[in-house]
């Protein structure tokens, strides 16, 4: 049961938004400040309670962190009193909370339709743009006992990430994805005492010595092989090209239309031109994948265009760009060449 649509009113930096969601690939784009990440954050929550059985109230706070832990920080900001409200759907069921500007502690928000909610769990991974395995020994622990400003994806993500791999035989599909992932990074990862290393014909190389790139596809890697992206689990990944040399974002793209074919629902918020581009390329007629173009309108408001072909995408920003640097570089040329 994959998220079909969310809604957010008057919530951190929107008015009204409606998405009907793909039960494939949701893509993200927008210029900074537009919402991309609050909304994958808000669908994370959503999948999370069905397994951790916090609020989503709670939740929500914690992957947001608003100052002093406040809830109603979250509300979009106006001089006035205000109230938000975010629903997330899956199929027929529907979990809505709301509070407003006034609401400081968590439980003091209204919630519907949790108990239905998380009778049905979905398995679920937010990969934030910080890479967190060189970051592991320790920071559980850490987290769990002491007050620290760290948004709760990180904390999450070391969760799954430190998972033993599931009993019983691993399917041909996974088998594949983790082929390509090792070649990509020349090495499978384990784990020792904590700590994540690349295995491969050099010996086990710590973490904190590889490339970060090739670290957040590791983690790819280790979430494949220990069973926590399977069919019917969802993945968010912030801004996945942050720190890859662009050589591998082809190969990236290739693990998340698979994933897509494998039963994984998929979010990514980016802002590179070649993630977009390679997806686009790689990309089947069975491939069911959503662009969600995020903008603002003459009046500030943030709104949100929707396509499933590259080409379609309005207000593309990123391709605007590009388009932009290409005009210029072929004015330049053109002018040296008439002198």
């Amino acid at each position: 049961m994959s998220l079909t649509k969310i809604c957010c009113d008057r919530f951190t930096v929107f008015d009204k938004l409606t998405l009907e969601l793909s039960p494939g690939i949701n893509v993200f784009i927008g210029k900074n400040g537009t919402g991309k990440t609050h909304l994958m954050k808000v669908c994370y929550a959503a999948c999370d309670i069905t397994k951790s059985k916090l609020s989503f109230a709670e939740k929500i706070n914690r992957v947001f962190l608003p100052s002093g832990r406040s809830i109603g920080r979250l509300v979009k900001r106006q001089k006035a009193s205000s109230k938000c409200v975010v629903e997330v759907h899956r199929a027929n069921l529907k979990l809505h909370i709301s509070f407003s500007n006034h609401t400081e502690k968590p439980e003091s928000a209204r919630v519907t339709g949790q108990s239905e909610w998380v009778a049905k769990p979905l398995e679920s991974v937010f990969i934030p743009v910080k890479e967190m395995l060189s970051n592991g020994p320790g920071f559980r622990s850490l987290y769990s006992q002491r007050e620290i400003h760290f948004e709760e994806v990180y904390s999450d993500i070391l969760d799954r990430a430190y998972r033993p791999v599931l009993r019983g035989p691993m399917d041909i599909k996974r088998k594949d994805l983790l082929k390509q992932l090792q070649r990509a990074i020349d090495g499978k990862v384990i784990v020792s005492n904590e700590e994540f290393f690349l295995k491969n014909k050099q010996g086990n190389l710590e973490f904190t010595l590889l490339a970060e790139g090739i670290r957040k596809l590791g983690l790819l890697w280790t979430l494949i092989q220990n069973g926590t992206l399977m069919d019917g689990s969802v993945l968010f990944w912030d801004e996945p090209e942050t720190n890859l040399n662009p050589s591998m974002f082809g190969e990236l793209m290739q693990v998340i239309l698979d994933l897509q074919r494998a039963g994984v629902q998929v979010f990514m918020a980016t802002h590179d031109y070649v993630i977009l581009k390679e997806l686009d390329l790689r990309k089947k007629n069975t491939d069911r994948i959503v662009y969600h173009s995020l903008f603002h309108d003459d009046d500030g408001v943030v709104q949100c265009r929707q396509a499933s072909r590259y080409i379609d995408i309005y207000q593309n920003a990123i391709a605007n760009t590009f388009s932009d640097l290409y005009d210029r570089e072929v004015s330049r040329s053109l002018g040296g060449f008439l002198k």
